[in-house]
């Protein structure tokens, strides 16, 4: 791989998202005043600009000095009792804003980050495989109101509990059918939540999900698994659900997953460092996964592509986590859908499909599921903010992303022109010590350096 012209740290983008900045206030400038012009362009006019200048010279270099922020704030984040290392990228209009790569790959902080670093992003592969189904639609190939049983028949059985405990639980048949919209929109009833569905929960961990073979087990292990509600019913993040998705690829397309990501998705866009096991030539670029020990220190975490790192999460191709990634790659599936779905001169998908998927779907079904956070919906595949204030950060309506359970984020702000990503690698512990998640100072210091 060519080592990409990057910085360590954000100081070699700034003269670049100045340039940016000036470009962008000057055109607002221009049309503001283009009815107001007066045609004297004599000396009093020209002392008249001067002294505008002079004015507003402060509040130019105080806005120009905002991304400033975000750099100072990534550089303590990383500091030695922070975060190993990051990545971050933000582009406006296209044009690179904001780059920087902080600390270090290893947890012994012995080597400088690199902007290539590979990461695990863990949950933000769902947003990509959601892409996948959605090239499927565009084929004529399925439908997301379609039942899921069309294409894993065994899922026509499907039962919900509704009583008794984990030796006798008592089933009912589900009263509507799981549809593809549902596994998209996490709506199906699968639920992993102890508190509220302990029998649902822990039959569905008793499944073993995570020791399958393939997508195909995944599916059959799954299919004998009573749902916690109805489908359509409620909001549960699921990581089966996306599972289940991946195995209706394969089936309606007749190969992998990997296989039809790659040539659908991951290789249009050039996103050539992403997929489920990175090469063992390029395993030294893997970022290594702490998390919390026992004395407070960090250490590395037990999960199987922490302890290996670039080896599979599991041993089928996991389209609700499994994915490595950097974070240019990411970038540019992030674009993708700021473009309305083509990037590089390449159409991934329709831009109407786009704006399908970036909008929230929950207050369509009948009657409207609730949302699973303040101020945020639920498009296909990720957020979607609905009321920034609510939300407690900056933002926009409408804005789009998700999240890595290894402190990954990702942005799309369609109406800022804006792609953000942030990749960390940390495995929150939830207990005392933790280290402060990064994803709302992240997002408000990006937001406040916009013109």
């Amino acid at each position: 791989m060519r080592e990409p012209r990057f910085a360590q740290g954000a100081s070699a983008m700034a003269g670049q998202a100045d340039a940016v900045r000036r470009a962008r206030s000057a055109d607002v400038r221009r049309r503001r005043g283009q009815a107001q012009r007066p045609r004297d362009r004599g000396r009093s006019w020209g002392r008249s600009v001067l002294a505008a200048w002079l004015c507003l010279l402060p509040l130019v270099l105080q806005a120009e000095d905002r991304w400033q922020r975000l750099d100072a704030f990534l550089t303590q984040s990383t500091s030695a009792s922070g975060y190993p290392g990051a990545v971050a990228m933000v582009e406006v209009d296209g044009k690179p804003v904001f780059q920087g790569a902080y600390g270090h790959p290893d947890l012994a902080r012995t080597r400088p980050m690199r902007a290539d670093a590979i990461f695990r992003i863990y949950s933000m592969t769902k947003p990509v495989a959601t892409v996948a189904v959605l090239t499927l639609m565009e084929q004529g190939r399925l439908a997301l109101d379609d039942p899921l049983s069309r294409y894993l028949p065994a899922f026509a059985r499907t039962q919900v509990v509704v009583g008794g405990d984990l030796a006798q639980p008592r089933l009912a048949p589900v009263a509507r059918a799981i549809t593809l919209r549902h596994l998209l929109t996490h709506t199906s009833g699968l639920a992993a939540d102890s508190a509220r569905y302990p029998v649902a929960t822990a039959l569905l961990e008793r499944a073993g999900v995570e020791q399958a073979r393939d997508l195909a087990d995944v599916a059959d292990r799954l299919a004998k698994v009573p749902l916690a509600a109805q489908p359509g019913s409620e909001f549960h993040y699921e990581g089966a659900n996306t599972e289940l998705l991946a195995r209706v690829v394969e089936v309606v397309s007749g190969e992998s997953f990997s296989h039809y990501l790659q040539a659908q998705v991951l290789g249009p866009l050039g996103m050539r460092d992403t997929g489920f096991e990175v090469p063992m030539a390029q395993r030294g670029r893997v970022v290594d996964l702490p998390t919390l020990g026992d004395h407070g220190a960090l250490r590395i975490a037990d999960t199987p592509s922490a302890r290996q790192p670039g080896a599979r999460l599991r041993a089928y191709d996991s389209a609700a986590g499994g994915l490595y990634s950097t974070a240019g790659d990411y970038l540019r599936f992030a674009r993708m859908l700021l473009d309305d779905g083509a990037s590089g001169g390449v159409r991934v998908l329709s831009r109407k499909t786009v704006e399908l998927m970036m909008r929230d779907q929950l207050g369509g079904f009948d009657p409207a599921v609730k949302s699973p956070g303040s101020g945020e919906g639920f498009g296909l595949g990720g957020y979607v903010v609905t009321d920034p204030a609510a939300r407690g950060r900056l933002g926009s309506v409408g804005q789009f992303g998700w999240s890595g359970a290894a402190s990954t984020y990702f942005t799309v702000d369609r109406q800022e022109h804006l792609v953000a990503v942030l990749l960390l690698q940390y495995l929150p512990a939830d207990r005392p010590g933790d280290l402060p998640r990064l994803a709302t100072p992240f997002y408000n210091l990006v937001y406040q350096a916009l013109p």
